[in-house]
Parts: structure tokens; sequence; C-alpha cells
């Protein structure tokens, strides 16, 4: 248990996770796992957790794995190591973007960050795929949540059917 060591490593998570919550979670999932402070079937209950409440996804990983790990003053260290760096940063930051966003430089990083997060989050899925496939039934509720996202069901809808589906397929 170290609460200096959950504030940095989200906070290596909040000033390197560029693009928000999605583009987080390699980040996430690689500085909880490695550290020590949940396994990835944790990181994963945690993930469908945050995912299906309301709010931002980095802040709910951060109290969900730092209460994991060291209970409510882990939760405090981890959520304000999320919240404080990339608060001062994105001030800077956005600041700095708005006024220069057509400048070449700015225009080129952005057009590579854009494809690289999305290389990032199929990464996680195939990552983390094995942990939450087991079996025929969990394979089809996610190419259902697949093909439902794709014809444009509202992901809130995807998420409440999931948790239907799981209470009829997945009893006791």
């Amino acid at each position: 248990m170290s609460y200096g060591g959950l504030f940095l490593g989200f906070a290596r998570v909040g000033v390197l996770g560029f693009g928000g919550g999605p583009a987080m979670i390699p980040l996430m999932q690689s500085e909880c796992v490695s550290n020590g402070w949940v396994t990835d079937d944790q990181f994963l209950e945690g993930l469908s957790v945050s995912n299906a409440l309301p709010g931002p996804l980095a802040t709910k990983m951060a109290l969900y794995v730092g209460y994991q790990d060291a209970g409510v003053g882990g939760a405090a260290a981890a959520m304000s190591g999320v919240l404080l760096p990339s608060t001062l940063l994105m001030a800077v930051v956005g600041a700095l973007l708005v006024r220069y966003r057509d400048h070449w430089v700015v225009a080129a990083a952005m057009r590579a960050l854009k494809p690289a997060i999305i290389g990032m989050l199929a990464f996680v899925a195939w990552d983390l795929a094995p942990a939450a496939i087991k079996g025929m039934p969990t394979l089809l509720v996610a190419v259902a949540a697949f093909v439902a996202l794709a014809m444009k069901v509202h992901p809130a809808l995807v998420i409440v059917l999931s948790v239907v589906l799981g209470l009829l397929l997945f009893r006791g």
C-alpha cells in the first residue's frame, strides 16, 4: 500500500492519457496491473462497472483501483493523481491548441494521434478479451454489444441490455 505510488501512477495516466477516458485505458491497465494494485480480472471488473456508471472513466477507475489497493486513502490518492496534473495541463495545452490549431505542427501531430488512439483501444480490447470472453454465452454478449453499437443503439441502452442478458444467462 503506497499512497504516493498510486498518486504518481495515476498522475502518469492523467498526464499521458491524451484523448480522454478510452485512450487512458491502456495506460491505466499497464500502471495498475504492473504495479500489482489489481489483477487483470479486477481491472476488467472495474472497467465494466466504470463504463456502466455516469461520469469520467479515469476518475471512476482511479477510485476503484485506489480503494482496491489501499482503501479510502488510496482512492483519494489515485483520484488526486489523475485529476491534478491533467487539470493543470489542460488549462495550458487547451489554450495553446486553440491558439495554434492551424499551425502545421499541431495539425500533423493531431492527424497522427487520432489513429494511434484507435490502435491503442483495439489493443486493449484484444488484450482483455480472454479475461472477458469465456465461452459461447459471453462471446454472444460481446458480439451483440458490438452489433448494437454498429447499428447506432445508444451505449446506455447497450449497457442496460447487457446487464439484463447477464441476469438471464449467468444465474447463480
